[in-house]
């Protein structure tokens, strides 16, 4: 840039409306949180021997960093060391494995003292921003077998150790990635068959193999009748036949190995969280009564919910985990549908705003690193709240900004205002 070049300020550079959300959806989140830990006798929401204490010293931080981030860190800083930190980060995911201790199952807290540290959660970040590197390179191509292996292993390696600690929530997130993927050219072919095998896989537990068999011919032969005559060249149609054999190839290995995978690689509790999900068998005092409490509570709030410190499944503590993986379920019980569809319509305008900030960039990292943001958040959203009314088994896994939980409310305060200071970067100079 020249010297005399014109700079805008704050006002125009800043994207002010995705500041005032994030202070929204934190504050009504730290609300939320006082209402699920408060029983009986009222306490402080400043209280630190309780969780909405200790959230007020993690959002006073969280500002901190939102600050730093935004007015003293360079934007450029970001993408010069993010492969030194997606090694670092990664190092820790394996080392949490063998040096934490189990909590609910799984090993992914490291434990310095009186503070929880899940190396989990900062592996979104460093992903991302390697993400954004590798394929904002030029020459970069999702056509490429070389360059999308690249993008997929940036992706696979992290979700893998995170796999391996036994926490399937996070890595459960790391899915939302092929839709950046996707943004950036990959194949609607490689979206359809990882729908077509989750699908295959809730079907055959539900059904019958053979019935899972039968969609795959089906579906195979619909695209061989309404495909393959409208293909303008030889090329074209031997092209698309073999990926038609490729996903009928997949889907028949996916059904076949469905027992497989439900009776060996899943752990008793996965397997019986699948089993209530998919109404296989009822266990409402058991591994379905977190989402039994919750429904109940959901339900109890009607339209307008019962009011502030009012919910009595959220005062007397039926639903367990409520002001982390549970903590929607207050909001549906004290603020009713009517609160649900303005938490929901927040994070919306949230994830709307940063997608369209993405696309107006200048620069192909500032975009993709916007998509993966994107990406973090609708993935912890939906798993979160599909959790909660009984859509998705329950996973462990905080609604963004909103939960209770240092690590979770730095690292997405982290991810958002890189993205917010990469923007106003671009938007610096007429």
């Amino acid at each position: 840039m020249r010297d005399d070049e014109p700079v805008r300020g704050l006002r125009h550079t800043v994207d002010w409306k995705l500041i005032i959300l994030y202070l929204l959806i934190m504050l009504f989140g730290w609300m939320n949180i006082y209402a699920a830990v408060r029983s009986g006798e009222p306490a402080s929401i400043f209280d630190l021997g309780c969780n909405s204490g200790k959230q007020a010293i993690w959002m006073a931080g969280a500002l901190v960093l939102a600050v730093v981030i935004l007015f003293v860190i360079q934007p450029y800083f970001w993408e010069s060391v993010c492969r030194p930190a997606y090694g670092l980060v990664l190092v820790l995911l394996v080392l949490v494995i063998f040096l934490s201790s189990n909590v609910k199952g799984s090993h992914s807290w490291f434990e310095l003292g009186p503070v929880k540290f899940q190396p989990a959660e900062l592996s979104k970040i460093t992903t991302s921003l390697l993400l954004a590197s590798i394929m904002s390179r030029p020459g970069f191509k999702m056509s490429s077998w070389k360059d999308f292996l690249t993008a997929a292993l940036v992706v696979a390696v992290p979700m893998l150790a995170i796999i391996a600690e036994s926490e399937t929530g996070s890595a459960l997130v790391y899915a939302g990635f092929i839709l950046v993927l996707y943004r950036e050219g990959l194949s609607g072919w490689i979206l359809g068959l990882v729908g077509m095998v989750i699908l295959l896989f809730v079907l055959t537990l539900t059904t019958h193999w053979a019935v899972s068999l039968a969609l795959v011919v089906a579906v195979a032969v619909v695209f061989a009748v309404r495909i393959l005559p409208k293909a303008p060249t030889l090329r074209v149609r031997r092209r698309f036949v073999r990926r038609i054999i490729l996903a009928a190839m997949v889907g028949v290995m996916m059904v076949m190995a469905t027992d497989f995978i439900f009776h060996n690689m899943l752990k008793d509790h996965q397997r019986g969280r699948i089993e209530v999900l998919l109404g296989l068998k009822e266990d409402p005092q058991g591994l379905g009564y977190n989402v039994h409490q919750s429904l109940i509570a959901i339900g109890s709030g009607g339209l307008f919910g019962k009011g502030y410190l009012q919910g009595t499944q959220t005062t007397f503590g039926f639903v367990p985990e409520q002001s982390t993986d549970f903590i929607f379920c207050t909001v549906g019980e004290e603020w009713g549908f009517v609160g649900c569809l303005l938490v929901i319509a927040m994070y919306a305008l949230l994830i709307f705003w940063i997608v369209r900030d993405s696309e107006q960039a200048r620069t192909a990292f500032t975009r993709i690193y916007g998509y993966c943001v994107a990406a973090c958040l609708f993935m912890h959203l939906f798993i979160n709240i599909g959790m909660t009314i009984g859509l998705m088994p329950v996973i462990g896994i905080p609604l963004p900004l909103f939960s209770y939980g240092g690590s979770s409310l730095w690292s997405f305060t982290v991810l958002i205002f890189i993205f917010i200071a990469l923007d106003r970067q671009e938007k610096k100079y007429f």
